[in-house]
């Protein structure tokens, strides 16, 4: 875990520490907002997720699953954590939890929506899919969410189930 300043970003306040700099908004989601940095320790780029799981109470029992399962799995078609920073000093005060993962340059469904695809580029997609979901079933884990907003891909058409 580590500690938090706070950074003011359009209206969204992340507290994330000094870890994080040259936020750029990615999006917003059911679950909350977004958002790619540079890790200053490592120099690559990381997305942050900031959610307010607190809220409710199936939030904060799912926001706990999501990172309990992923902090277990090691694969490289399943997008991974690499920190969890919460906020707040007791449980009373916590309010938002930002999760860090690798930064994927896109999803599976922004890049149907904007070019045809080749054969081989589908088969490799669909090779990289069934290896990252035969990995979770071997940990008898359903996904429960599957589409291809949930199917991440960067430049070298690495794929990863999120």
């Amino acid at each position: 875990m580590t500690s938090s300043s706070r950074t003011s970003l359009k209206s969204a306040n992340f507290e994330v520490g000094p870890n994080y700099t040259d936020f750029k908004m990615l999006g917003e989601g059911a679950y909350g907002v977004v958002f790619s940095a540079i890790d200053n320790r490592s120099g690559e780029r990381v997305a942050i997720k900031k959610s307010t799981p607190f809220e409710h109470q199936t939030f904060c029992q799912r926001t706990y699953r999501e990172v309990k399962i992923l902090l277990r799995f090691k694969h490289e078609n399943i997008i991974d954590i690499r920190d969890v920073i919460l906020v707040g000093d007791t449980l009373e005060t916590m309010k938002d939890v930002y999760i860090v993962q690798t930064c994927m340059d896109t999803d599976l469904y922004r890049l149907l929506k904007s070019q045809a695809i080749s054969n081989d580029h589908i088969c490799y997609f669909l090779y990289q899919i069934l290896r990252g979901l035969k990995y979770i079933h071997s940990a008898n884990v359903i996904h429960r969410d599957l589409k291809p907003s949930n199917l991440l891909i960067n430049a070298n058409c690495d794929l990863k189930v999120s």
